[in-house]
């Protein structure tokens, strides 16, 4: 039976907030849907909200990633985390930023790169 791509998806973001709570984040919520976008993760990391945008690769090559993170993706990022702080009435009342987790697959062996504040 073939995996799906959402099915792929949801694995690599379970991987993924594992990795950030082992590293004491905190998962509030996750795949928060919104009009204007998708949040894959949504963690705590001590007084601050942090938006994970996982993205999963076969390549082990980090770049990729980080470079699908293009102005339109930033644009629905930053409108779904404004629509998610207006639904929580935390306007102005949190700092946030942006982290990515790339995920990749070799084999089915899942390793994870972190990078924080990716804009």
């Amino acid at each position: 039976m073939k995996v799906t791509s959402i099915e792929l998806g949801r694995e690599a973001e379970t991987f993924a907030a594992k990795m950030l709570m082992d590293n004491g984040l905190h998962l509030i919520e996750k795949n928060v849907n919104f009009r204007v976008g998708e949040l894959d993760l949504i963690m705590k990391d001590k007084d601050s909200l942090v938006f994970v945008e996982v993205k999963r690769r076969k390549q082990n090559k980090f770049g990729g990633a980080l470079e699908s993170i293009t102005a339109v993706k930033k644009k629905r990022l930053t409108r779904a985390a404004l629509a998610y702080l207006q639904r929580k009435k935390l306007m102005d009342k949190v700092a946030c930023r942006f982290d990515l987790v790339a995920v990749t697959d070799t084999n089915g062996q899942l390793t994870a790169q972190w990078i924080k504040n990716i804009f």
